[in-house]
């Protein structure tokens, strides 16, 4: 059974803890403005307490957010980008399924079939099967990478199949650009960790609901983020 987050020697409630760390990973604000929207509900926080409980809950309440068990159904959409961090390039890995649910990320220093290969294996390991087809732009890796580590599923290499996927980093480069970049690879790491999972939960699975089916579904991702937070409603 997981164990409940512990708030000991922490001077303000969990309920605000746990709001201001929603602020920061669910909208495009940097520290200073969850410090500002805080202050207009009351809040007296800086900036470098925001930060703290970051660094420190975002983690934790990412763990504690369920997704529904994944499908052989399922069809995982993989692309990557570059990030450049103190003048390095790294490369964020990312695969989504058809739903636009971000799967698994991972910051890698290469661009090739090892960190494909890679990709892959993570994947396997946290879905538990394997999907029923794999969608990809035409990097050459991802079919060398596919042939070793899951021979028997469907891949479709092609440019405009791949959209999803790169539409999933699109939210990811809005905050890069508000946070003005990452310091360093682990950094970019636990960020996008904590920001996908968030937005997993909080952005509705298709952009052809109703107006009352996108409130339920907001609804509910309130309640589950209380939950992972231990808060109550």
């Amino acid at each position: 059974m997981t164990k409940p987050v512990s708030y000991k020697r922490h001077r303000f409630p969990p309920g605000i803890i746990a709001h201001a760390v929603w602020l920061y990973f669910r909208f495009p604000l940097s520290l200073r403005l969850v410090e500002e929207m805080l202050l207009e509900r009351g809040m007296i926080v800086s900036y470098e307490t925001v930060r703290r409980w970051a660094l420190k809950f975002g983690p934790v309440y990412a763990r504690r957010l369920k997704r529904n068990r994944p499908s052989r159904r399922d069809v995982w959409h993989l692309d990557e980008i570059v990030v450049t961090i103190a003048g390095q390039k790294h490369w964020l890995w990312r695969a989504v399924d058809q739903d636009g649910y971000v799967l698994d990320e991972i910051v890698q220093s290469r661009r090739d079939t090892k960190a494909a290969k890679r990709l892959l294996k993570r994947l396997l390991k946290k879905q538990g099967c394997p999907p029923r087809r794999l969608i990809t732009d035409k990097l050459g890796s991802y079919a060398c990478a596919r042939c070793q580590i899951m021979p028997s599923v469907e891949h479709r290499s092609h440019k405009g199949l791949n959209n999803r996927a790169e539409n999933s980093h699109l939210p990811l480069r809005r905050r890069e650009r508000v946070m003005q970049g990452f310091r360093s690879p682990g950094g970019l790491q636990r960020f996008a960790n904590v920001f996908s999972a968030t937005r997993n939960f909080f952005v509705p699975p298709s952009s052809h609901r109703s107006a009352l089916a996108t409130h339920l579904h907001r609804l509910d991702a309130m309640a589950a983020w209380n939950a992972a937070a231990c808060v109550a409603a």
